[in-house]
C-alpha cells in the first residue's frame, strides 16, 4: 500500500512541477500552450526538434528551467517505476485488486483537481510568488518580452476553444477599456494579420500579440467564455480606470 501511495505522490509531483515550469516559461514571454508543451516534454524526457525548442535552448532562463525539469523528471520516472513494481510484484490477487483500485481512485481525483479553474488560478498565483520570493530567475527579458514601463509589455497569447476572446469581433470585446491593445494575430494557417480591425475575430489556434498590463494579459490568457469571463473583464476595466485616475496609464 505504501508503494502505491508513493506512486501517487510521484504523479502529483509531476503535475505540480509541470505547472510551476509552465508559469515560469510563460514569464519569459512564451505562449501558455507552448510553455505547457515544452515543460511536459522536458519533464518526461521527450525531445522535439521544433523552433520552440530552439527558442528554449537560445534563452538562458528557459534553458535553466528545462535543465531542472530534465533532472527531476529522470529521478521521478525511476522512482515511479520502482514504486509500481514494489506495489504489484509478488502481491496476492486480493492485494493487487485493492491496490489497483486505490491507484485508479487517486489518479481520477488528481485529474479532477487539475481541471478546477479556481485551484489552477490559486496555484498560478502561488507559483509566481514563490518564483519571485525564492529564486533569482529574471523571467521577463527583452529577448522575448517587450516592456515599455512598470508592469506593462507585449506578450503572445495562444487562443484555445472556449477562451473569452475567441470568435468575437475585437470591437465587441472592448479590450482597450481594460488597457489591452491587440497588435497582431498569427493565424493557425501560418498567415499574419498585422493590422487587426474591430471586425477581426480571433479563432482557436491563433496566437495573439497584445500590449497591456502584464497581470491583465495573464488574466486574459486564462479567461474563459461565460459569466465568469465577463466579470473578469469588468474587474479589469475598473482597475484600468483606477490606474488612469492615478496617472499610471501606459496605453498607447
Amino acid at each position: 500500500m505504501v508503494a502505491v501511495l508513493s506512486l501517487l505522490l510521484v504523479v502529483t509531483f509531476f503535475v505540480v512541477a509541470s505547472r510551476v515550469a509552465t508559469v515560469a516559461l510563460v514569464g519569459t514571454g512564451m505562449a501558455t500552450e507552448s510553455a505547457n508543451f515544452q515543460a511536459r516534454s522536458a519533464l518526461m524526457g521527450v525531445g522535439y526538434t521544433t523552433s520552440e525548442a530552439e527558442d528554449v535552448l537560445n534563452h538562458p532562463v528557459r534553458r535553466r528551467i528545462v535543465l531542472w525539469l530534465m533532472t527531476f523528471g529522470n529521478a521521478g520516472i525511476i522512482t515511479g517505476i520502482t514504486s509500481l513494481l514494489l506495489g504489484f510484484v509478488n502481491a496476492a490477487p486480493t492485494q493487487t485488486a485493492e491496490r489497483a483500485a486505490l491507484l485508479a481512485i487517486g489518479l481520477v481525483a488528481l485529474l479532477i483537481l487539475t481541471r478546477l479553474q479556481l485551484l489552477e488560478r490559486a496555484l498560478n498565483r502561488a507559483t509566481k510568488w514563490a518564483l519571485a520570493r525564492w529564486t533569482d530567475l529574471e523571467t521577463r527579458d527583452l529577448a522575448s518580452l517587450l516592456r515599455f514601463g512598470h508592469d506593462f509589455g507585449v506578450i503572445e497569447l495562444f487562443a484555445r476553444s472556449g477562451d473569452w476572446l475567441v470568435e468575437t469581433p475585437l470591437a465587441d470585446l472592448h479590450l482597450p477599456s481594460e488597457g489591452i491593445v491587440v497588435l497582431g494575430v498569427h493565424r493557425a494557417d501560418g498567415s499574419f494579420s498585422g493590422t487587426p480591425t474591430g471586425h477581426t475575430r480571433v479563432q482557436p489556434g491563433d496566437t495573439v500579440i497584445a500590449y497591456g498590463r502584464l497581470d491583465h494579459l495573464d488574466d486574459l490568457d486564462h479567461r474563459h467564455r461565460g459569466t465568469e469571463g465577463d466579470r473578469a473583464h469588468d474587474a479589469a476595466v475598473m482597475e484600468h480606470l483606477q490606474d488612469r485616475t492615478l496617472g499610471v496609464d501606459q496605453s498607447p
